[in-house]
């Protein structure tokens, strides 16, 4: 099998429990990603991977493949190397199981970086960022790039910090991390077992423990945006988003 996607769908949330659950537009939101992941050409499988029977049901209920993971894991990736380890596969690709506006095409180009460049083991992706509100906000996560698309760093603050004060010189272009990724099988396991760095624990980026270690992470420009559901709050925005067509 060339490529895997796989939904993390852990029940428990500090801000937000049940989150993956929650009712948008009389669908439970993990359902939403499912079918948008499901539209992806590029994918040979989909699985939930979830710790929770009410999760393990409710997926099942409208169609998804699902596996049991255990309830310990501190993070999606800890859960994907469970569910990859056993199987055959050249690709995985980590979709956020709170992301119900994930666009297919986002998958895509994903995947199809990876299975392009033998080079490359880790991508994600990145959004021209429109709103200054989003610039200034600790919740958008700001990304900078080097000349050939790797992550320089990723940060809560606004990065390129713009200190010229002249009206002549425009400001930086800013871009918003969108938290998609792929990575090889074989990668999955050397991240795992890379120790939380420094980085990571200042800012609460898993991603930073890969650059603090020197290793590297391509970032493509995507022009589809997504709305993480972190609190209850965030349903009513993608509620109007889906009616809007997004």
């Amino acid at each position: 099998m060339d490529v895997i996607g796989v939904i993390p769908a852990r029940f428990g949330s500090s801000r937000f429990q049940g989150k993956v659950l929650a009712d948008i537009l009389g669908k439970p939101m993990i359902q939403h990603v499912w079918e948008r992941s499901k539209q992806a050409k590029l994918l040979d499988d989909l699985v939930i991977a979830c710790d929770d029977e009410k999760v393990a049901r409710a997926a099942e209920g409208f169609g998804a493949k699902v596996v049991f993971t255990a309830k310990a894991h501190s993070c999606g990736t800890d859960r994907i190397a469970e569910v990859i380890n056993p199987i055959d596969v050249n690709i995985v690709i980590n979709i956020q199981g709170d992301e119900p506006l994930v666009h297919p095409a986002m998958i895509d180009n994903v995947a199809s970086e990876l299975l392009g460049n033998k080079d490359v083991y880790m991508v994600t992706l990145m959004k021209k960022i429109e709103s200054a509100d989003e610039v200034s906000s600790p919740n958008v996560v700001k990304v900078i790039t080097d000349k050939d698309g790797f992550a320089i760093y990723f940060s809560r603050s606004a990065i390129p910090y713009h200190r010229s004060e002249s009206a002549d010189e425009p400001a930086p272009v800013y871009y918003k991390h969108i938290g998609l990724y792929g990575y090889t099988k074989d990668f999955i396991f050397t991240y795992k077992n890379i120790p939380k760095s420094k980085l990571e624990l200042a800012e609460k980026l898993e991603q930073l423990r890969v650059l603090e270690h020197g290793l590297r992470i391509k970032v493509l420009e995507t022009r589809f945006d997504t709305v993480g559901v972190d609190r209850f709050e965030d349903i009513a925005k993608v509620e109007r988003l889906l009616r809007e067509g997004l």
